[in-house]
């Protein structure tokens, strides 16, 4: 393979224009499986050992330290246990209600969001699952690209393939924004309310699993009255959701 990607092999004569091609081809493909084996080694370390950091967290500490160099985020792991269940069914009912029942991807939520934003002639809606934000959050940029949505969607795969609802969960909730340098449950509630993760009340924890979607504006305008209006829709539907 080597010898031929060279062109080194005895007699060879010199390379057309779809030779070139042909090695640039393969060198593509070789590339993004190797990219792919990356990616599911890290997934299959981070079944027993806690991610330190995420893609998103480290484009939004690069961010940050343009303006505030000695700056850093607040985020501490905890594990599942130490995260309220309040939490877990309030995040579960706010992005995403049948976690427990898809393979990664919400067909019908998929549909929904896109006739939704064929609509407003824009997009309004996502209908990520928690499984694919969890892919974004962790490998991806926030570039919205076509490759990204197929990179996203194989990640999702293996996420799914790979960890438990209760990983994925659990996963999840210690690396997603929730404010202005706030990374993880644990953070959060301490920047919100003081407290830790594992004391979040339901209308709490309800009110954080409203921030999400937008948490960065929600860190400065914590009392709007769309978010405390959404707030009471999810807690509302809070004890209707299982949890892993």
């Amino acid at each position: 393979m080597i010898d031929w990607l060279m062109n080194n092999k005895p007699n060879a004569s010199s390379l057309s224009v779809g030779g070139y091609l042909a090695r640039a081809a393969v060198l593509l493909v070789s590339f993004v499986l190797l990219y792919q084996v990356w990616i599911f080694l890290h997934i299959c370390w981070w079944i027993k050992f806690n991610p330190s950091s995420s893609a998103f967290m480290e484009d939004r500490l690069e961010v940050i330290q343009e303006k505030r160099p000695e700056a850093e985020l607040k985020h501490k792991w905890v594990d599942y246990e130490k995260i309220s269940n309040n939490l877990k069914r309030a995040v579960i009912a706010s992005e995403d209600a049948k976690f427990l029942n898809h393979e990664g991807f919400d067909w019908d939520g998929i549909q929904k969001a896109y006739e939704k934003n064929l609509k407003k002639g824009k997009i309004v809606a996502g209908g990520s699952t928690i499984s694919q934000q969890l892919a974004k959050n962790l490998f991806l940029s926030t570039k919205r690209t076509p490759w990204r949505k197929a990179q996203e969607a194989i990640i999702t795969v293996m996420l799914e393939k790979t960890m438990s609802k209760r990983r994925i969960l659990e996963t999840y909730l210690n690396v997603i924004e929730w404010g202005n340098g706030v990374f993880g449950a644990e953070a959060a509630a301490r920047h919100y309310y003081k407290t830790s993760a594992a004391r979040l009340s339901k209308g709490q924890a309800a009110r954080l699993a409203a921030m999400i979607p937008n948490p960065r504006f929600y860190d400065k305008h914590q009392y709007t009255r769309y978010l405390n209006r959404r707030t009471g829709t999810i807690q509302a539907r809070m004890h209707m959701v299982p949890v892993p």
